[in-house]
């Protein structure tokens, strides 16, 4: 047996992952910075703030009815796991909501500048977001299982989420500086790249399903996920990390009466800590090879508590950079390694649908507990400092 016969050269599958990778990389660039919290977030903070001028925990009741449908992203998994459209699972659902996401954004620019308005069309932009960013993170799921490699790709993924934070963090200040038009002409077209990146490197086998076999797919589908005792462990731990009074909002707020920061100051301070976000990932993707993923948890979990605590020191413009960096060490630590056990508990054939389902939980709690957080502030008049001491002790349950 000659050399060559033993290692033929295999460049149909070495240019199928270059397609993977390019389709996974712009569609997380695409779902991440046209989301309404991210390029969007600091836009339509201000807006209400300043030209609405409405209150702490009204501002963070607007941030999470519009992200209702993050909350419900399994019920995007289940139809793109379980019901191609066309023979598609995953190519014609990008392109179909990604058009109409985009076509969303366009109708934002026209919207009447009222609370009810601006939420219910936030709240249809989402929608189509959700069913993207699933599919994305679907077919992201099945690269990472097919290849052994959750850790590494959760590194790059998160990589690639950590550029689009110091993209959206300067961008996001200017933004919020100039015409809330410019900020939806952006959004839309951040989003419409994900549309030429399917159509050109996008490629699937068609599926071909009776009616019959759709149904008995999205059964299988449920009772997969049911029985997912690894899977629900993982969304546990996850939910137990995020729920804590949150104070996302109220640091906003913060930060231009009590610090008197410009909207691009706040901008900048998203770079810093995406700039540390990005290092992080680059030593966790070695990392990951080297240590079992509970040492990992543990050790992130812990200095995710550990630099929190810094908020209690938030008093100056250079307290404040200074924290929002070594935070973002912290933060993108835990949201690693929690990322990484969610890709490994998500069952086979329900990629879809079990990552969603995880996401779900990060999401719905982040946004909920931060209206829990602005509400205690107002309503009930708690110190800034008392919320950071809350979230802290209660991200540190997770460690034991």
């Amino acid at each position: 047996m000659t050399a060559a016969s033993i290692a033929p050269p295999q460049p149909a599958r070495e240019n199928s992952l270059t397609n993977a990778a390019i389709v996974i990389v712009v569609g997380v660039v695409a779902t991440t910075l046209s989301q309404t919290g991210v390029l969007a977030g600091l836009p339509l903070r201000n807006l209400l703030k300043n030209e609405l001028h409405v209150t702490r925990s009204a501002s963070a009741a607007f941030m999470f009815w519009i992200g209702a449908a993050w909350y419900f992203k399994p019920l995007a998994g289940v139809f793109t796991d379980a019901f191609p459209i066309f023979g598609s699972r995953r190519r014609t659902y990008i392109l179909v909501s990604s058009l109409m996401a985009v076509l969303c954004w366009a109708g934002l620019y026209f919207t009447p500048h009222r609370y009810g308005d601006l939420l219910w069309m936030c709240l249809v932009i989402n929608v189509f977001m959700v069913v993207a960013s699933t599919v994305v993170g679907g077919y992201m799921v099945e690269t990472a299982q097919a290849m052994a490699g959750s850790g590494r790709l959760t590194a790059i993924r998160q990589t690639v989420s950590a550029v689009c934070g110091i993209i959206a963090g300067p961008a996001s200040g200017f933004l919020a500086s100039i015409a809330f038009g410019w900020t939806a002409a952006a959004c839309g077209g951040v989003m419409f790249l994900l549309i030429p990146a399917a159509m050109l490197f996008l490629n699937e086998q068609r599926v071909t399903l009776s009616s019959r076999e759709v149904l008995d797919n999205a059964g299988r589908q449920l009772k997969n996920i049911a029985n997912a005792r690894t899977m629900w462990a993982a969304a546990g731990l996850m939910a137990l990390f995020y729920i804590a009074p949150g104070f996302a909002t109220a640091l906003f707020y913060k930060q231009q009466i009590e610090l008197h920061m410009t909207p691009q100051d706040q901008g900048n301070l998203a770079l810093i800590a995406g700039t540390c976000s990005i290092a992080t990932a680059i030593v966790y993707g070695y990392a990951c090879r080297r240590l079992n993923l509970r040492i990992l948890l543990f050790v992130s979990l812990l200095a995710a508590t550990l630099t929190n605590i810094g908020y209690l020191f938030y008093f100056s413009k250079l307290d404040a950079q200074l924290i929002e960096g070594i935070n973002g060490v912290g933060f993108t630590l835990s949201e690693l390694a929690l990322m990484d056990l969610a890709i490994r508990a998500t069952p086979f054939g329900s990629e879809g649908l079990g990552f969603s389902l995880m996401l779900s939980v990060r999401n719905l709690a982040l946004f909920g507990t931060d209206w829990i957080g602005a509400v205690l502030l107002d309503k009930f008049h708690l110190q800034f400092s008392t919320l950071v001491l809350a979230n802290s002790a209660t991200t540190l349950v997770t460690v034991p």
